[in-house]
């Protein structure tokens, strides 16, 4: 390759036709070594086309041209906004058009050389393609237009997407030699993977699709299997390697627990407790997700686990991510254990000193049954004595590593709730290691929810609607992005500006209140006590009530620049409503033309179901802005999508799972090499690496 021996390690800097400036560039995508630049893979690829001249492409069909572009034009103020450009050759002239087409202001410019490919149309008896795939074309691709099939990478100014071909091109024979196997021959013919060597050649420059396309399966399928097999391995350690408590359940004390709760638990919450009571009779921990709709009952499921702890002589910890969603917790505990001889109390940041020190000395001595708090069950000065249950209320809030802090001395079972529906990709990556449970309906006698699309001029209309259903004697949520106006963003409405307007001219005859996160704990409480008791009518709030706020009177919800809002969001927002038997309505205050966000809008008005809303939010968001991928110690994918590739998912995990089965650790000699290649891509994020 060079005066080098070739290495995976080698600096970029040394690989032919890079040098000392190049590799600045390249490390600003996070290219240092040749390994990283050969894993630096396209965004796309093409194969050469049919070049045709403009004079010969033909309305209602795809055809490819090169031409040079002879102007440009972006019209911003029409409905939609609008980037139109003009090429020619030596036999015409093709108009292009890209909608939303902004960002190629300093992309495309007269005098450039570009391929384009696209469907053609007439307008006004002219030829137009709209939102045709192109390529700019230096001046080697233009004395060679064949050579213009292959990859095409995800470039900068300072590093063009050709000139990146250019590199790696030449370096491929003998670098992609050094990707060395780790799968024995049997598992790639069952599996159907081509060589990985082969595999890098062929996805920097395929042969033909056929080529590319098991290219793809094999990289895709390496980076899944890796994580699942990280994610294996983790469980493994944690059922072999922990003691918990094996809790005894017969039915007194399952009649005990019941006769606590005024209702008859659903189907759901009963199966979702069967499978609790069987992971708890075990020594090893229970490590279960327990995944329900807000207001699914989630909490009742809970606490039986909890008393089933405290039947069994040990300690039970109720965590939540803030105080409010802690308090909401311990209230609806004390309603149910009124009068019951088991010990709780409340342990929060808030507490301190004195109360504090008393607090901590009865848990450790054993005197408190049930304690319910926030990461201030997390700090160095608690601890239990002898804490059997551990539950954590949506999880993805606290993070892996608080997940493991709370594991003191014996492991306790542990049990992860979450009101955020996770898809079924999410819940073999993210909480992979995790059993998974779901409660999928309400229990009965709920109101229904009804959500509409406000457009900016339905507004008045609107604040009429929920003016007669105060006086009905009803309540209102109104929801904003922020809790103050910065001045730079006029469009974004703040919730401590636009109470006063509500107050002072919306809803004057109604009592309007104000919440948000810069207010403190116990104004917080004393606020919710009034809006609870219906003294407060309209509660201005920012996401602060997103969790952990139950009030069966409130019945409408508004959500204010609801395009700003993620789906999940919108929904555990629409959530704090329809707990009583009325039927509520979810108002969604939105003015945009921006797709995404008008296709989250309609998903909202069309779907209650959590589960749909949340496939649809990983598809819109991708899982590293759903949950984030840092928080749970997931790696990056760079090349398989956890949504596209689900299949691919499922063969992976099920391998992976079977393999950690026979070989835990994988030290058996034919598995040097895998445990070699996991440790160095996934272990120090997936903490392996004292575990393998």
């Amino acid at each position: 390759m060079n005066e080098h021996d070739p290495d995976l390690a080698m600096p970029v800097q040394y690989v032919k036709g890079v040098g000392p400036v190049r590799a600045q560039a390249f490390a600003e995508l996070g290219v240092h070594t040749l390994e990283d630049l050969l894993e630096y893979f396209p965004r796309d690829w093409r194969f050469a086309p049919d070049l045709v001249k403009i004079a010969d492409l033909q309305p209602d069909q795809t055809g490819t041209v090169i031409g040079v572009i002879q102007q440009t034009d972006f019209h911003r103020s029409r409905r939609t906004p609008m980037f139109k450009a003009m090429i020619a050759d030596d036999t015409g002239v093709c108009y292009l058009v890209w909608f939303h087409g902004g960002y190629l202001r300093n992309e495309l410019e007269p005098g450039q050389t570009i391929i384009v490919s696209g469907k053609v149309m007439l307008y006004k008896f002219l030829k137009q393609m709209t939102n045709p795939r192109f390529t700019i074309l230096d001046e080697e691709d233009q004395a060679n237009p064949e050579r213009f099939g292959g990859a095409v990478y995800p470039g900068t100014a300072a590093l063009p997407a050709t000139q990146i071909r250019r590199i790696i091109r030449p370096i491929l024979p003998d670098a992609a030699r050094l990707m060395t196997e780790f799968y024995e021959e049997d598992f790639r013919r069952k599996n159907e993977l081509i060589e990985r060597n082969e595999a890098y050649r062929q996805i920097h420059d395929p042969l033909d699709e056929n080529k590319l396309a098991q290219a793809k399966r094999r990289l895709k399928y390496d980076e899944l299997f890796l994580m699942q097999l990280g994610l294996a391995i983790k469980r493994y350690h944690v059922r072999h390697n922990a003691v918990a408590t094996a809790m005894e359940h017969n039915e007194k004390i399952d009649s005990r627990i019941r006769r606590r709760f005024p209702f008859l638990l659903t189907s759901d919450q009963d199966a979702v407790i069967g499978e609790i009571i069987a992971d708890m009779a075990k020594s090893i921990p229970m490590n279960r997700l327990l995944q329900g709709d807000v207001g699914s009952g989630k909490t009742v499921v809970a606490l039986y686990a909890a008393l089933l702890a405290v039947a069994n002589k040990t300690q039970a910890a109720i965590m939540a991510p803030t105080e409010i969603l802690a308090g909401q917790h311990f209230e609806s505990i004390e309603r149910y254990l009124r009068g019951s001889r088991v010990r709780r109390e409340r342990i929060t940041g808030g507490i301190t000193g004195k109360k504090r020190k008393e607090l901590t000395e009865r848990l450790r001595s054993g005197e408190i049954d049930i304690a319910v708090g926030t990461v201030a069950l997390l700090q160095e000065d608690i601890d239990f004595a002898d804490l059997g249950l551990v539950v954590i209320d949506e999880q993805h809030k606290f993070g892996v590593r608080q997940r493991s802090l709370i594991r003191k001395g014996k492991a306790p079972h542990c049990l992860v709730m979450t009101a955020t529906p996770i898809p079924r990709t999410l819940a073999m990556t993210a909480f992979g290691d995790l059993d998974v449970s779901i409660i999928r309906h309400c229990p009965p006698g709920r109101g229904k929810v009804m959500t509409k699309w406000v457009q900016p001029h339905n507004r008045q209309a609107a604040f009429d609607f929920i003016r007669q259903r105060l006086k009905a004697g009803k309540q209102a949520y109104f929801v904003y992005p922020r809790i103050d106006a910065d001045g730079e963003n006029g469009d974004v409405k703040a919730a401590i500006s636009e109470h006063k307007v509500l107050q002072e001219n919306v809803f004057p005859a109604f009592s309007v209140g104000l919440l948000h996160g810069q207010i403190k704990s116990q104004e917080k409480e004393r606020i919710m006590r009034q809006f609870r008791a219906g003294a407060i009518h309209v509660l201005v709030s920012t996401v602060v009530i997103e969790v952990g706020v139950d009030v069966p009177n409130a019945t409408i919800m508004v959500i204010e620049n609801a395009n700003r809002f993620g789906l999940a969001q919108l929904h555990q927002l629409r959530g704090r409503i329809g707990r009583g038997q009325s039927n509520s309505y979810c108002l969604l205050f939105a003015e945009t033309e921006d797709e995404t966000a008008v296709g989250r809008l309609e998903i909202m008005t069309r779907s209650n179901d959590g589960f749909e809303i949340a496939e649809q939010d990983l598809r819109l968001r991708g899982p590293g802005e759903l949950f984030s991928t840092r928080q749970h110690g997931l790696p990056d994918l760079k090349i398989a999508s956890i949504v596209d590739d689900f299949e691919l998912l499922g063969l992976a995990r099920r391998d992976a799972f079977a393999l950690v089965q026979q070989d835990p650790t994988l030290s058996q000699p034919e598995h040097q090499a895998l445990r070699k290649a996991l440790i160095k891509k996934f272990g120090g994020k997936l903490g392996l690496v004292d575990v393998a």
